[in-house]
């Protein structure tokens, strides 16, 4: 069976045959990798008891495995209220991108795995910043003390990590060099990252709890950061806003935290797209009313131009009120809407936009 030619020689050979501006690039199945590693907590008892209260979460260093950056992290006293006296353990991904398969150990004596393991069924998928996997009810704590869990009064846990690598592609013929991704490293992102704040927040908004990552919180809005730090402890009380719509919001800080620097266009869904866009007013989340006047702008008519004129205004949404002004920029509209119910409120609610109306239409007047 002939040998495969290098491809040097087939390049070569192909140029020869008048193919001058050739590129070329080979692609290959990697292998799985897998790595371990091992956090050790010392003084185990009094985290349990006194030191790490329900929430707060005690990380390892970074490791790498499969070209990706991975962290072990515990809590002592359960990640939220419902697991208060459980040791929680997850697997998070500082980056994102990432497809793994892992498995949590806590070892014993002379290094020998206990009773206490989980592994995940199946590959994960970590897709955002911070995403994290794993388990609230890892072992209740009660268990730790009976056996031989806890070693010298210490927690030791063995961490394996499988990354699919899948297909990889190398570019043979050198084109231009690309100059490589820079993430934003200035301001509260950088900050935040700095400070290295891995505690998770219990945030309460329409009769449900949510956890969240601190440090996102503080790095996207410089609100939330005012508010936590006045939250001593660890929990967050939010009026005004319902729990679908924080949902949303923390949802998109998440998957701004590594895309500070650049816009990308978000979907929101329009049935609460106001509602969003008075949260994100209130948080400072500039991209997110700017996705959310987007979606509004394509409900602007006759019957609604005034509620969305005031709501632009009320909420500093320059692209929503461009929307309605360029909708009323017609002669006919604009002495019609001047007529009805709808401005008369906008007057009441909004006298600055209803002048500017007022305005316009005199300069139509014939």
């Amino acid at each position: 069976m002939p040998s495969i030619m290098p491809m040097s020689a087939l390049m070569s050979a192909l140029r020869g045959a008048g193919r001058q501006h050739l590129t070329a690039s080979t692609v290959a199945a990697r292998k799985a990798v897998t790595g371990s590693h091992v956090l050790r907590i010392h003084g185990y008892t009094q985290l349990m008891s006194k030191t790490a209260p329900m929430g707060t979460a005690i990380a390892s260093t970074e490791f790498g495995v499969g070209g990706h950056d991975w962290r072990i992290e515990c809590y002592p006293n359960g990640r939220d209220e419902e697991h208060r006296g459980y040791t929680s353990l997850f697997l998070s991904s500082p980056g994102c991108d990432a497809t793994a398969r892992f498995g949590l150990t806590v070892l014993g004596p002379a290094g020998k795995p206990t009773s206490c393991a989980r592994a995940s069924q199946g590959d994960v998928q970590f897709r955002y910043l911070g995403q994290e996997a794993g388990w609230k009810d890892f072992v209740w704590n009660e268990e730790l003390h009976e056996g031989e869990h806890l070693v010298d009064d210490c927690l030791t846990v063995l961490c394996d990590v499988t990354v699919d690598q899948g297909m990889h592609a190398d570019e043979v013929a050198l084109a231009d060099e690309v100059a490589p991704l820079r993430f934003d490293t200035r301001g509260l992102f950088a900050e935040a990252i700095r400070s290295k704040n891995l505690s998770n927040v219990v945030v309460h908004a329409g009769g449900e709890s949510f956890s969240a990552r601190r440090w996102v919180l503080e790095a996207l809005s410089p609100v939330f950061k005012a508010e936590l730090q006045d939250a001593t402890s660890g929990e967050l009380h939010i009026d005004g806003v319902d729990a679908e719509v924080f949902q949303a919001m923390r949802q998109f800080m998440y998957r701004e935290a590594l895309r500070s620097d650049c816009y990308e266009h978000v979907e929101v869904e329009a049935t609460m797209a106001e509602r969003l866009l008075a949260a994100a007013d209130r948080y400072g989340l500039e991209k997110l009313k700017l996705a959310c006047g987007e979606t509004l702008c394509a409900r602007v008519d006759s019957g609604s131009v005034g509620a969305m004129l005031a709501l632009a205004e009320r909420h500093a949404c320059p692209v929503l009120k461009e929307a309605c002004m360029a909708f009323l920029s017609c002669a006919g509209t604009l002495r019609s809407f001047v007529a009805t119910h709808g401005f008369q409120r906008l007057k009441r609610e909004c006298p600055s936009a209803a002048a500017e109306i007022v305005e316009i239409a005199v300069m139509h007047m014939p």
